[in-house]
């Protein structure tokens, strides 16, 4: 499928639900009950930081302290990067930090990252698992108030896209799992891989994304039963 050339996997929202984690654009997602326009925007931070650094605190005390864990789905790719002989990238969408507590090391979190707050003067990001508070000061620059989530908000660039890009372009696989289609640039990753013409691409999903049409393959299913036996279909050829 793959040979032994290089992977890149993009994850969303659906490989970390299954195990307690919302998801934004389900019908009982988070957008169902909080307006994105309030908490997720430049202009929203910039009308009430106190506000949107509440909704971001609540979410990060749920991922530290919420008996949130990795599921086999991320601990099968982190076995995937560990065994392939070829390299393996994850581009992952989530916020959370179960890929790395899972033992995935070669990853881009292209929305940003729950635990690590950026600051707006000297824009360096900083690991935080405590409340962020809007009078905080930064633990480098020492300015307070300039601590921001740093996550992606709408309107703004994802991160790391030109290493994505280069990635994508070079892959023999090209894999997603549990995302829903709808958010780009990431739901067009798959038509760069289709455009270079000798990728493999599979899609690995509950239910079939908005692209689902453009993808080679389609499984569908829950990620902590797909990705498993997909990983160890393709660590058993490459062993054969």
């Amino acid at each position: 499928m793959a040979g032994k050339g290089s992977i890149v996997i993009l994850t969303g929202a659906g490989i970390s639900k299954e195990f307690g984690l919302d998801t934004f654009r389900d019908k009982d997602g988070i957008w169902s009950r909080v307006r994105l326009e309030d908490v997720a925007t430049p202009d929203a931070f910039r009308r009430d930081p106190a506000k949107v650094q509440a909704f971001y605190n609540t979410r990060r005390r749920n991922l530290v302290e919420g008996g949130i864990r990795p599921n086999p789905a991320h601990a099968a790719l982190a076995r995937l990067e560990r065994e392939w002989p070829g390299e393996v990238l994850i581009v992952t969408q989530n916020i959370d930090d179960l890929h790395e507590r899972a033992g995935s090391e070669n990853l881009i979190h292209m929305h940003g990252e729950l635990l690590k707050i950026r600051c707006q003067k000297c824009a360096r990001p900083f690991a935080w698992t405590a409340d962020v508070e809007v009078g905080d000061k930064c633990p480098d620059c020492h300015r307070l108030g300039t601590l921001r989530p740093h996550v992606v908000w709408f309107g703004e660039m994802p991160l790391d896209m030109e290493r994505i890009f280069e990635a994508l372009e070079a892959c023999a696989l090209f894999v997603s799992i549990g995302t829903s289609g709808h958010v780009y640039p990431a739901a067009g990753f798959v038509q760069t891989v289709r455009a270079q013409g000798r990728a493999h691409t599979a899609e690995l999903n509950l239910e079939p994304s908005e692209g689902a049409s453009l993808f080679r393959e389609t499984r569908l299913g829950p990620a902590s039963r797909l990705v498993p036996a997909f990983v160890e279909e393709l660590l058993s050829a490459d062993r054969s």
